[in-house]
């Protein structure tokens, strides 16, 4: 496995647990409808989160939650809408962004709720 794919799932499997200890449910991770994929969809509190989840060992060419521009956003829209079809019992919906930056044994996350 290359390293970035590496990091990257190593930063969903961070992101899921961060998630969990802080009351959420992951009910899915890697979900796909087609080409596209949302990391990881959760609950808290009646509420389903389409969460969207950077990782990066380093900030040179800047934050991890940078990446989501308005495209990645499209396309978590669109999976978002064909999970939605399949579960129309979620009423209330959120889209958010972990973030997370690896730099050895330091670690920092940040969520950012509703993007």
């Amino acid at each position: 496995m290359s390293n970035h794919l590496s990091v990257g799932t190593g930063g969903e499997k961070i992101a899921a647990d961060w998630l969990e200890a802080h009351g959420f449910v992951v009910m899915e991770r890697n979900w796909r409808s087609g080409k596209r994929e949302i990391d990881i969809i959760a609950t808290k509190e009646n509420r389903l989160h389409f969460i969207e989840v950077k990782t990066r060992r380093s900030t040179a060419f800047g934050m991890p939650e940078v990446q989501v521009d308005p495209a990645k956003l499209r396309s978590i829209l669109i999976a978002a809408e064909a999970f939605l079809e399949q579960h129309p019992q979620w009423r209330r919906i959120q889209f958010d962004v972990v973030s997370i930056r690896l730099r050895g044994s330091d670690l920092s996350i940040d969520y950012f709720e509703d993007v």
